[in-house]
């Protein structure tokens, strides 16, 4: 076809008819994929796919396909067209719902019904000629109003005027700036879709017989659209999410830009270079496909590099040094796996440097001493009989000089802490709290490094005992972020309820948290687990004030750690299912975690490994476990007061 004006327009509706399909279909996926509970959410889902299938249409179409197939795609086109008004209102009703004005019944019935109207008008462009018939082929082929084609514009305006109307009263009762600025931009833009999708062919027939008005018209209109669509993907993304809006605002600039922006550019390879090749004297087809992956590739490599500068200026424009912080905690933090690593590389070096085989590192656990990380496959239980001596021998070592003693047949050096020493660390390592000892096999019966190797020696007995203060220091602060993440959720939950105004929400929810275990008590729940065999946090614990604990004072001697020990004990007790114990099945996983962890008091990575899951896991499922036996001390507190 010779290029003109009137082909140029032609083209370009394609385009944006294909854009309009990536960017919709993307924004219904990324809804989907979020909290679909909610009904702003749920509603918008359904607006999207309206306008993604409309325009999926459209794309068919352009294929130029035969005269049958293109009467049927148009006549299944309608099933988008015709629930677009139920669909608006919807979102209106799930807006208005937000900001607390919930409807009685009356609303909710208006909903199903106008659904029920839509799925009719569906079924009669479907299957009837009442809606739509005939076909007018042609560049912009169009089905022909029906006599019910009055009947379903005056549907489609009503329910547009209602539902701009609900829209206007949600906004009006917004109560903070951001949330009334972010309901202004729903208002003006969320029936902009709909509107656009709209047969206007049937309306105006004779459009087109002055085709290059009537496409430079259909590709504003697309244009519309597809910006529309956008513009209220900012607003929708706030709605149903209990994260802050900081996250939310940077996945969705992620999003958008590796998922709709990726595709709308390897589209406009995909469309526009087989004729640039030609142009160039190249294999068009071929040079497409390389410039398709060259494209992904490089605007892949453009995200990565330029996402966190967007970030920084988009997202975060007055808290980049608390993000940064945030992000650097998190890409600077060890796993255990990493400090598994870690010690496993400093136990090699300090075997090549004494040239023998095995070394080991050992913890303390308590008044007790444990190996945790050995290299050189030594199985150490046997050699612990005369511990207590040697813990005895290296805290009485006071005088700042790290010595190596000749324990069996290793060479046995103390690790000690800088970060619990009032004066820091010496320089060698030695501070004022006991870590561990690193043992390393003997070459000879007494010490004989070199001037040397005691020099090397002493400096990776330094980095030993900072990656094991780390290590201490890392898990205090897992600890401090287990209670506080708890309350952190029920604030953002609260946040995310108060912040349209929604009272009578913020009263339910009140309502039903008061027969949940508080974030408090969850923290102090957890504190006496802890300290389950004896400590400050158990004979301290506020627990000790229950009901419940004072009933069972009488059975355990009168002696209140006793008796909280033993409540706990039966309320680890309730949450054991019926039959045989099973380390594996979904069941038992949170009576093991707390029995394993707290009642016999294994250590994390032991707990993980019988139960065959990873150490983040555990702490994942521990929290629930922690609620867990929570939510039963309640229950048992609840059953002392009924008997009193």
């Amino acid at each position: 076809m010779p290029l003109s004006l009137e082909r140029i327009l032609q083209v370009t509706n394609e385009t944006l008819s294909a854009i309009i399909v990536i960017v919709g279909a993307s924004m219904l996926l990324y809804n989907l994929s979020r909290n679909r509970r909610s009904r702003v959410v749920r509603a918008s889902s359904v607006l999207l796919a309206c306008v993604t299938v409309v325009s999926l249409i459209d794309v068919f179409v352009s294929l130029s396909p035969t005269l049958l197939s293109l009467r049927n795609w148009l006549r299944v086109q309608w099933v988008g067209i015709a629930f677009a008004p139920a669909a608006m209102f919807h979102l209106s009703d799930a807006l208005l719902a937000t900001t607390g004005l919930v409807s009685r019944g009356r609303r909710r019935r208006v909903v199903r019904l106008l659904y029920l109207l839509s799925a009719t008008f569906a079924v009669m462009a479907l299957t009837t000629d009442l809606l739509v018939h005939g076909l007018v082929p042609g560049p912009a082929a169009y089905l022909q109003a029906g006599p019910m084609f009055p009947v379903y514009v005056l549907y489609f305006v009503i329910a547009i005027v209602v539902s701009v109307y609900n829209v206007l009263r949600a906004r009006q009762r917004c109560l903070t700036t951001y949330t009334h600025r972010r309901m202004g931009y729903l208002l003006y833009s969320f029936t902009l879709p709909a509107i656009g999708i709209f047969p206007y062919s049937l309306l105006f027939p004779d459009s087109s017989t002055s085709p290059v008005l009537f496409w430079l018209l259909v590709n504003l209109n697309n244009l519309g659209i597809a910006l529309m669509l956008l513009f209220i993907a900012y607003p929708l993304s706030f709605f149903g999410s209990n994260i802050p809006d900081r996250v939310v605002k940077a996945e969705l600039l992620s999003f958008f830009l590796r998922g709709p922006f990726a595709g709308i550019l390897v589209l406009l390879i995909v469309l526009y270079v087989p004729q640039a090749g030609r142009i160039l004297g190249l294999p068009g087809d071929e040079f497409m496909l390389f410039a398709a992956v060259a494209m992904v590739m490089f605007w892949q490599w453009m995200v990565s590099l330029f996402l966190p500068r967007l970030e920084r200026y988009l997202v975060y424009p007055d808290e980049q040094a608390q993000v940064q912080m945030l992000q650097d905690v998190a890409h600077r933090l060890l796993t255990h796996n990493d400090l598994h690593q870690l010690f496993e590389a400093l136990l090699a070096a300090v075997c090549d440097l004494v040239q023998v085989p095995v070394a080991f590192i050992a913890t303390l656990d308590g008044e007790q001493i444990r190996v945790s990380e050995s290299v050189g496959g030594w199985q150490p239980d046997a050699l612990w009989d005369d511990g207590d001596e040697l813990l005895r021998q290296l805290r009485n070592n006071t005088n700042g000089v790290v010595t190596i003693y000749s324990w069996h047949n290793f060479w046995v050096v103390p690790l000690y802490s800088a970060r619990y020493s009032p004066g820091g660390s010496n320089g060698n390592g030695q501070g004022g709290r006991l870590l561990g000892v690193l043992g390393v096999q003997a070459r000879a019966p007494e010490v004989n490094l070199t001037p040397e190797e005691q020099r090397v020696f002493d400096m990776l007995v330094e980095q030993v005992s900072q990656a094991l203060d780390d290590q201490i220091l890392q898990t205090e602060v897992f600890t401090a972020l287990e209670k506080l993440l708890p309350e952190m959720e029920a604030i953002q939950r609260l946040r995310d309820t108060a912040r349209y105004g929604d009272f009578p929400a913020l009263i339910k929810a009140e309502v039903r948290t008061s027969t949940e275990p508080k974030p408090g008590f969850v923290n102090a729940v957890r504190d006496a687990l802890r300290d389950y065999w004896g400590g400050p946090r158990l004979t301290q614990s506020e627990l000790l004030q229950l009901g419940v604990v004072r009933a069972a004072l009488q059975d355990n001697g009168n002696n209140p750690t006793r008796a909280l020990r033993a409540v706990l004990q039966e309320a680890v007790s309730r949450m054991r299912p019926p039959g045989e114990r099973s380390m594996t099945q979904t069941e038992w996983t949170l009576y093991n975690i707390v029995e394993l962890r707290f009642i016999q008091g294994y250590r994390v990575r032991d707990v993980a490994k019988r139960l065959a899951m990873s150490e983040a896991d555990l702490y994942r499922k521990q929290r629930a476990a922690i609620e867990e036996v929570a939510r039963i001390l309640i229950e048992m507190e609840k059953e002392a007061e009924a008997m009193q």
